[in-house]
């Protein structure tokens, strides 16, 4: 069986991924996992045989249509495909991919654009939380081309800001799902590990670098081929998720959770080395971050994570909380990852008796590109 469909490949962010109309989909939801494998080339490491690009960043499908919610205008599904597996996950949300979804509504005409700046509302049903997104539309066409850049990015583009609206609680149990800022894991084969289990976004398993034997500046290729801290971090993440009820067995966290919690190191501020060579310097961020994806080092960092980070970050005694230097301004964070530097930040509230902020947004810019429109065959 071959089948045809219709499809824009799109930068969003860090990530790249295939961004298709809902209406161009399957009505029976559970055609989607193999039509989506076979668009993609999964599971095979270098998805020779589809549109994937190898790495869990650019294996990654967003699913939009118009929304019927009065708050939104255009629902969103976002589609982690697994690149050696033969598993679509839709637990939780990427953030990069995520800034690709206005101008994709725009190019598609389910958004109107404006003269100057089109804010478009959208509905994310794998977190069921309202984003906005503010893209550049001079003359009512999308900009593409700018001078604002992101690090993980070659060039400059044109910015999108991102806004996350009531982000804490993706799980149904607010910002610590847990009750906790921090709690005790015991890992087997290692022992105890202090962990900040925090959802915004998307939930995130903190811990402290130093902890588990690292420091917060390696780069992806140092993390990705030491298989004993794969090993280590996959276990902490599984424990964790096992704590979010999400699993019973950690061990088959790979397979029936791999996408949340996003696994994450952290550690105070120190000059370091970015992948590309380039120095940073220590004034110039407020903590060191590393994030995991799909069980490998993120070649740079998820909005969602730093929106998550952010919101960590502005909560009282949670390990991010821990690390930020005395005089670190909580409401706009830069953190520093394998790639460059991250500038985001919370609105939130502190209200007493309470032990988690209100958050009422987080926030943070991308960019994102059209790369090709057209038609992609799918054979069955």
């Amino acid at each position: 069986m071959v089948q045809k469909l219709p499809v824009i490949i799109m930068r969003g962010g860090t990530s790249k991924g295939v961004y298709i109309l809902e209406t161009d989909m399957p009505k029976d939801k559970k055609e989607w996992e193999p039509l989506l494998l076979r668009l993609m080339g999964s599971p095979d490491a270098k998805q020779i045989d589809g549109l994937g690009g190898s790495y869990s960043v650019t294996s990654k499908v967003a699913i939009i249509k118009k929304s019927d919610n009065p708050e939104a205008d255009v629902d969103y599904t976002f589609a982690q495909v697994s690149v050696d597996k033969p598993l679509v996950s839709y637990k939780g949300n990427c953030g990069n991919i995520s800034s690709g979804v206005g101008p994709f509504a725009i190019e598609k005409g389910l958004v109107k654009a404006k003269d100057g700046v089109t804010s478009v509302r959208i509905f994310n049903t794998n977190t069921q939380k309202i984003i906005e997104a503010d893209v550049q539309t001079p003359g009512g066409e999308v900009a593409y081309s700018g001078d604002f850049a992101i690090a993980g990015v070659p060039g400059t583009a044109s910015p999108v800001k991102l806004k996350f609206v009531k982000p804490s609680g993706t799980l149904g149990r607010g910002l610590l799902p847990t009750g906790n800022a921090v709690d005790v894991l015991e890992v087997p084969g290692f022992g105890e590990v202090s962990v900040s289990i925090i959802d915004a976004a998307n939930p995130l398993a903190f811990v402290k670098a130093h902890d588990i034997g690292l420091t917060g500046k390696e780069i992806p290729d140092e993390i990705n081929s030491n298989p004993k801290t794969l090993e280590l971090l996959e276990k902490i993440r599984g424990l964790a998720a096992v704590k979010l009820g999400l699993i019973q067995d950690y061990t088959r966290s790979a397979w029936d959770t791999p996408g949340i919690p996003k696994m994450t190191f952290v550690a105070e501020p120190e000059d370091y080395t970015a992948s590309d060579g380039k120095k940073i310097a220590k004034e110039n961020i407020d903590l060191l971050s590393r994030m995991m994806s799909m069980q490998k080092a993120h070649p740079s960092y998820a909005m969602t994570g730093a929106m998550c980070t952010a919101a960590a970050a502005v909560t009282p005694g949670s390990i991010v909380n821990q690390v930020l230097p005395p005089n670190a301004d909580t409401k706009f964070i830069r953190i520093g990852h394998a790639a460059g530097i991250l500038e985001c930040g919370a609105d939130f509230r502190l209200e007493d008796g309470k032990n988690a902020p209100e958050i009422d947004d987080t926030f943070g810019f991308r960019t994102a590109n059209l790369l090709m429109e057209g038609t992609a065959t799918i054979r069955l």
